[in-house]
């Protein structure tokens, strides 16, 4: 029998991170853990997943001695399908509840609570909490100037073909709206050779070219805490939320669509429906003089309210 969902620390909240060693995943809940410790106390330690075997045979035998040493969990929280096995035999060998970031292999009635993105269509279910992309570790800065912009590309993908030539005039077009914002570019893993060239052939006196091999960890929140403008490339999705999170005034590149209707480009199009993000335009959207975002984009912080609500509520 699992154990009963009692906090074993009543000075504060023990969260259980299962990590799969993914960056993008680890980020998802490093943002949730944070967001928590903004709010109450956490102490949070991270464990890695098991193997598909090891966590069936932790689950069907009732312990869990990967953390025998640590104190009995509230929270388990885990992003990434090899996570999931894991966060269910941990939460039967010592207790608290099963938080899950994006949509679960597993059936979702398995888990305490959900955080599904909304481009996945979540069904409708009491520990289903529908998220506006996924979480992240930005937070907003009071101090990001609109005379400093950022401009983040990724590259195709399975939802998005690629451009070089139809890109580079948008870029152009946007350095060029406003010779008094300095701007900085970076690219991704995704961007090819072929773009990444002709990006450095740009003789624009207002745009720094910083290609991603000469970045390091952190460098992008860190320009996100500078700049208050912020173009993405509209198959950057993760790049779209956290630009928003950082509380910048954020445009979107075009870049041509695989197929019709895909998840992803849904949720970019609800992004421009509320109004959230500019797309590129002619002529281009001055960033700069629309208004700040209505209301803080904070999913993080909103997923993180939603928990302890229902923690309370035991």
């Amino acid at each position: 029998m699992d154990k009963a969902n009692k906090s074993s620390r009543p000075d504060g909240l023990v969260v259980w991170r299962i990590l799969d060693e993914k960056a993008g995943h680890e980020a998802q809940s490093a943002g949730l853990v944070a967001a928590l410790g903004r709010l109450c106390s956490v102490d949070c330690h991270d464990l890695p997943a098991l193997g598909g075997r090891d966590a069936l045979f932790r689950f069907l035998s009732g312990s869990f001695a990967e953390g025998s040493k640590l104190p009995d969990p509230d929270l388990l929280i885990g992003a990434g399908h090899r996570t999931h096995m894991t966060l269910l035999a941990a939460r039967r060998g010592r207790g608290g509840r099963a938080v899950v970031l994006m949509k679960p292999s597993l059936p979702t009635c398995w888990f305490d609570l959900c955080l599904i993105p909304e481009h996945d269509r979540p069904a409708g279910a009491g520990n289903i909490f529908p998220t506006q992309g996924v979480l992240n570790t930005i937070h907003a800065s009071p101090d990001a100037s609109i005379k400093r912009g950022l401009i983040l590309l990724g590259g195709p993908s399975a939802h998005y073909r690629w451009n070089r030539e139809d890109l580079l005039a948008q870029l152009r077009g946007v350095v060029r709206a406003d010779p008094t914002v300095h701007w900085i570019l970076t690219t991704s893993r995704r961007t090819p050779e072929a773009t990444e060239a002709g990006l450095l052939g740009l003789e624009e006196r207002n745009l720094e070219v910083v290609p991603f091999a000469q970045t390091e960890p952190g460098w992008v929140a860190a320009r996100l805490q500078e700049c208050g403008l912020v173009w993405v490339s509209e198959d950057s999705v993760s790049m779209v939320y956290e630009a928003l999170t950082a509380g910048a005034r954020v445009g979107l590149l075009k870049v041509p669509k695989e197929g019709n209707g895909s998840r992803v480009a849904l949720g970019v199009l609800s992004l421009i429906e509320s109004q959230r993000v500019t797309p590129f335009a002619q002529p281009v959207p001055d960033l700069g003089s629309l208004s700040a975002q209505p209301a803080l984009f904070d999913e993080a912080d909103r997923c993180a309210r939603h928990i302890l609500s229902i923690l309370s509520d035991d």
